[in-house]
């Protein structure tokens, strides 16, 4: 193993400890869909309306289980533009080619299950948050899909990243359970969003952008972690932070984009220890306390290839 890969690895570790969160499996409302009055950008999705977001997470839920533990190719049809943009460095851009995998998928892997865990919502954004499991007695995978939908309610564009699930974790926490109370893995109530984005953003670029330690400070000490590498708690990751970027002065963080939905915040970042490292695209999830503090966290961590099926990058 190189000296990059482990450095790469100590960033996942580090930045993943920062982060706080958690809840469980997801049954999606069967909300009536809206029109939507809002047009947000792709890093910016906070307006939107409540009604159009429910419809938007149940399609994005629907989508991913007809596909790939059904194999049925009419909801790409249905609910995917033809000129679907792919940020997936393993995937063409456009709806046929999306079809083209699936079908290989499924007959590869047709016990496949999705397993679905967490969805937030936001303006034209869905996150989706998964355990897939390819073949039944594995461990599966980390999933985190990103769905943009258009004005007409069909996907427009997706980006995702990917991590195998580990055998052990050093916190006792599976990546994908609810630690902290109350135990659900449904986003809380709608008032939070704005305090809730803003709190994980403080936190997020005070730590990350800045380099600034003293953001443990938006932290609750028990600091529930999801991350396999990372302890829980929140005790002396100051003076962890201080040695990691004296370590890494070079270390680049950029923000892509927010999803937030009640106490729950997804953030979308390209982490880089110099400008020249391709990186890796990285999905924190925080779960904030009405306090103000984060409770919880979970993530999913991808390399950046070097080479990619698509024009479009991983952000």
């Amino acid at each position: 193993m190189s000296n990059t890969h482990l450095s790469k690895r100590t960033v996942a570790a580090l930045l993943a400890a920062a982060t706080v969160g958690s809840m469980a499996g997801f049954a999606p409302a069967a909300t009536a869909s809206a029109p939507s009055s809002s047009s947000p950008t792709v890093a910016d999705s906070r307006q939107g309306n409540p009604y159009t977001e429910e419809r938007n997470k149940r399609v994005a839920v629907h989508v991913l289980r007809q596909l790939f533990e059904e194999g049925n190719l009419k909801v790409a049809d249905q609910y995917i533009r033809a000129d679907y943009i792919q940020h997936n460095p393993m995937a063409p851009d456009g709806r046929e080619a999306i079809k083209n995998f699936i079908r290989d998928w499924t007959a590869q892997f047709p016990d496949h299950v999705y397993n679905v865990k967490r969805v937030l919502a936001q303006g034209d954004l869905v996150m989706v948050h998964s355990n897939p499991v390819f073949q039944p007695g594995t461990r599966g995978s980390s999933v985190v899909d990103i769905f943009r939908f258009d004005k007409k309610g069909m996907i427009a564009e997706h980006w995702d990243v990917v991590q195998e699930v580990p055998e052990t974790t050093v916190n006792g926490n599976d990546m994908f359970g609810t630690v902290s109370q109350p135990r659900t893995n449904q986003p809380g109530p709608r008032w939070m969003t704005p305090f809730s984005r803003t709190v994980a953003i403080a936190y997020f670029d005070t730590l990350l952008i800045d380099k600034n330690p003293d953001a443990v400070r938006y932290l609750t000490p028990e600091y529930y972690q999801h991350n396999p590498t990372i302890p829980n708690g929140s005790a002396g990751l100051r003076e962890q932070f201080t040695n990691f970027f004296q370590q890494f002065p070079n270390l680049i963080v950029e923000r892509k984009r927010v999803i937030a939905e009640g106490d729950l915040v997804a953030v979308h970042a390209h982490y880089r220890l110099s400008p020249e490292d391709r990186g890796q695209a990285v999905v924190d999830i925080f779960r904030v306390g009405k306090h103000g503090k984060i409770l919880e966290h979970w993530d999913s961590v991808q390399d950046v290839p070097e080479t990619a099926l698509n024009e479009n990058t991983m952000f």
